[in-house]
């Protein structure tokens, strides 16, 4: 197949890149064009206005986006400027072009839930809280506008929400609580037992080169590893890959909900948004992206990948 991919210098476009190059033709839309091995070019997104224009492809998948802010310091207006109006654009490119037959467009989990009670499935009401689930929303709402248009041109679309995605060479969450377990420091939240969804990016390009070259049905699919862990397995985890005993603490909940309160008041690193974050279940289920590629599990376990990541912040 002939793939393009948008964001392609990015964290999960790297990985897919190298997944898919050697079966396929990658051609790449992003803001940066240096060179990459498995990319035959990299186009501006002028290219998509232009009367150049981009080469003939079967499939896009549309990466590119304004990733989630956790210091809070982006602009509202930025997260929609890119996650929904570059969605918007991209995607009536691949409705305009007769060619393109397959578009997989990369949202998030926080677009269907900023919390999560039990588990997180399909058919959830979205109910995003904040200007990046919300600007991932708005694109959504806006592809499945449209699937009428889809299916009368015997188009199929897929639409992804990934939990936290990590993989070698990923930045972000889990790497700053792999600095903090590596200076020894305790953790002091171990009574909060808690149950998280990751999804590790062989996963991800396991999922992504399922739904290119099978017959699976247009629709919304959760992205996650099969098995959640609790923050205290992850912590766990992570000293495993250090060589070092966990040093976990069991405070009282009471406890340290106050001091959350306090370092509210007093500007600290943990504050009660914090504390909710650290503590709170996010689980997403599988289920149906499994049962559309036809497995019974995904090919890599949560454990496998989560050492995998872990060796390469050494």
């Amino acid at each position: 197949m002939k793939i393009l991919i948008t964001g392609v210098h990015g964290f999960v476009g790297s990985n897919l890149v190298n997944a898919l190059k050697d079966k396929h033709t990658i051609y790449g839309l992003d803001i940066i064009a240096p060179a990459k091995d498995g990319v035959r070019y990299t186009f501006s997104w002028d290219y998509l206005d232009s009367k150049d224009g981009i080469p003939e492809v079967d499939a896009i998948i549309h990466l590119a986006g304004k990733a989630h802010d956790t210091k809070n310091k982006s602009a509202a207006e930025v997260y929609f400027k890119v996650n929904t109006e570059l969605t918007k654009k991209i995607f009536d490119y691949f409705l305009a072009h007769e060619s393109i037959k397959k578009f997989i467009f990369f949202s998030t989990a926080k677009a269907a839930a900023d919390r999560v009670e039990r588990v997180l499935t399909e058919d959830v009401t979205p109910a995003p809280v904040g200007p990046y689930g919300e600007s991932k929303i708005k694109a959504e709402e806006y592809i499945l506008s449209k699937m009428e248009d889809v299916r009368s041109k015997n188009k199929d679309v897929y639409i992804f929400r990934p939990c936290m995605i990590h993989g070698p060479g990923n930045k972000g969450n889990l790497n700053l609580l792999y600095g903090v377990v590596k200076k020894g420091i305790p953790w002091p939240l171990g009574a909060f037992e808690n149950r998280r969804t990751f999804t590790s990016i062989e996963n991800i390009c396991f999922a992504v080169n399922g739904v290119l070259t099978k017959d699976v049905p247009s629709g919304i699919y959760n992205m996650g590893d099969d098995e959640a862990l609790s923050t205290n397995e992850l912590i766990e985890e992570i000293c495993k890959s250090l060589g070092k005993k966990a040093h976990i603490w069991r405070l009282p909940k009471g406890f340290m909900t106050g001091v959350a309160k306090l370092g509210g008041m007093l500007h600290l690193p943990l504050n009660p948004e914090r504390l909710q974050k650290l503590t709170e279940n996010y689980v997403s289920s599988n289920a149906k992206i499994k049962k559309a590629l036809g497995v019974d599990k995904m090919p890599v376990d949560v454990r496998t990948g989560l050492q995998r990541t872990l060796e390469s912040f050494k």
